[in-house]
């Protein structure tokens, strides 16, 4: 059995101008789906997971975002002044995380199928991988605007461009993180540089998915969790 993660980030800290009004008052993870916060719903998918330690980074109306977390025995990260975009985020919060890899988590989407991060578990390999990135192919991306991601080969190596959508669950190597030198920077610093080393790996999903970063997501997820079929 491969060692999986036993620490989880949430990232929470963005300003959502996507979903424009909705977020005047709120963060984005506070936004409600089937009544309740978009974060409860990526948080009951990290339990299932059993990681020891979560950890959320916050910015963006912080306050709403820890009174929520913090009963939750969610350890916090705030970034400030200024945010960090996801690598950065991700750096600044190591010291709550560990040494070890980590999983990532997205609060703007929703899973219908499988638990998606007990699917990376099972599939993580760190002989082979330094990241292994959850992905959802177009036809089961609800809500999605745009075209896909990633492509992936016959052995899930990634590369740019194609028809998977990822789905905002990974699993991460963070020792990269250490050599960027920018302050604030994005994780796909880090996926560039593992897709050249051929160490960069997709996980097909085999459920569906739904964007909730924008207002026509809400109606979308909750009408997706009502469904019946997967």
């Amino acid at each position: 059995m491969q060692r999986s993660p036993d620490a989880v980030m949430l990232f929470a800290a963005g300003f959502g101008t996507r979903m424009r009004e909705l977020t005047r008052d709120k963060p984005k993870p506070m936004i409600e789906v089937a009544g309740r916060p978009l974060i409860a719903h990526a948080l009951e998918l990290v339990r299932e997971a059993g990681p020891a330690r979560i950890a959320a980074n916050l910015h963006y109306k912080p306050e709403p975002l820890k009174t929520f977390l913090e009963p939750e025995n969610v350890l916090l990260s705030l970034e400030t002044p200024d945010i960090l975009d996801t690598g950065g985020g991700l750096r600044h919060a190591l010291p709550l995380l560990g040494d070890g890899p980590v999983f990532t988590v997205n609060t703007d989407a929703i899973w219908k199928g499988p638990n998606p991060l007990q699917l990376a578990q099972e599939a993580w390999d760190p002989e082979r991988m330094d990241a292994l990135l959850v992905c959802v192919p177009l036809d089961r991306a609800v809500g999605r605007t745009g075209g896909g991601d990633f492509s992936a080969d016959a052995e899930g190596r990634i590369s740019r461009g194609g028809d998977l959508v990822y789905g905002g669950v990974q699993i991460l190597k963070t020792e990269g993180l250490h050599q960027v030198e920018d302050k604030v920077f994005s994780l796909n610093v880090l996926w560039n540089q593992m897709a050249a080393a051929n160490r960069l790996f997709a996980l097909e999903y085999p459920g569906r998915w739904c964007d909730v970063g924008h207002p026509e997501g809400i109606t979308l997820a909750e009408d997706l969790i009502a469904a019946d079929d997967v």
